[in-house]
């Protein structure tokens, strides 16, 4: 699991471990890393069955990946990125956030990095040209605590973890605003490395995914993550993304 989800939460991780060892006949380990180049590393190298990922790096190692299930969220397997700045911050639009300190959460996060990294690309700019500093934190929720005790002005966020921070942790929220959100993308993913393409276990681990709505351990899962369920989604879903990463690539 990367820093996207809620992964410090103790009560989370021992629902879904149960979960996941009941439906799987068997113990499973949960991995946790700082990083999302860490757990992409792992995954392609098939050190672990499956990880819960970001679509970037879906994307970037597509060849050697194969999707296993995506979240649904609001009805959908969608999320957006948003742009945040302090409650205080009057700007207009995104463009007025130039010269900001601004937050990123990952190199390889497309919330937390590449949608804004597009962006700028669509217009001609780099991060270092249009932010007068720029950082990474290693976690969505770290943006928002930087902006939020501002150490920030502005920063990159994934639009689920923010909304989910707005039940939970409502005075930090209050203390940001939101400036710009992006075009709905495609769910950070669970994915499994192509050379397990033919494991039980992983298709295991899709079955009870998909079916988690239905199990009770499952059920309380889902509503720690503010979720509605898993689905079995074609790589497709992620075309958007591939589309971002090119349009970086090209601008370079």
């Amino acid at each position: 699991m990367t820093p996207v989800f809620l992964s410090n939460d103790l009560e989370l991780l021992g629902h879904l471990q149960t979960f996941l060892s009941s439906k799987l006949g068997g113990p499973v380990e949960l991995v946790t890393r700082r990083t999302y180049q860490e757990i992409t590393a792992l995954l392609v190298s098939g050190e672990i069955h499956s990880a819960w990922i970001c679509g970037y790096p879906y994307v970037q190692f597509k060849a050697n990946l194969d999707l296993v299930a995506t979240p649904v969220w609001l009805g959908r397997p969608l999320y957006q990125s948003y742009l945040i700045a302090s409650a205080d911050c009057v700007v207009e639009d995104w463009t007025g956030l130039k010269g900001d300190v601004h937050a990123f959460s990952d190199p390889d996060s497309n919330s937390g990095f590449l949608v804004t990294r597009t962006l700028l690309a669509k217009n001609k700019l780099l991060p270092e040209a249009f932010f007068s500093r720029n950082f990474f934190t290693y976690g969505h929720r770290n943006v928002v605590r930087a902006v939020a005790a501002g150490l920030a002005q502005s920063g990159s966020v994934d639009g689920y973890v923010y909304e989910v921070m707005r039940q939970t942790e409502p005075d930090l929220i209050r203390q940001t605003r939101i400036v710009r959100q992006s075009e709905w993308l495609g769910f950070p993913p669970v994915a499994s490395p192509k050379s397990l393409a033919s494991d039980v276990r992983v298709k295991a681990l899709q079955q009870a995914l998909v079916s988690m709505k239905d199990d009770t351990e499952g059920k309380k899962v889902l509503d720690l993550l503010r979720l509605d369920g898993f689905l079995a989604t074609a790589p497709s879903l992620f075309d958007t993304i591939a589309a971002e990463v090119e349009i970086v690539r090209q601008f370079g």
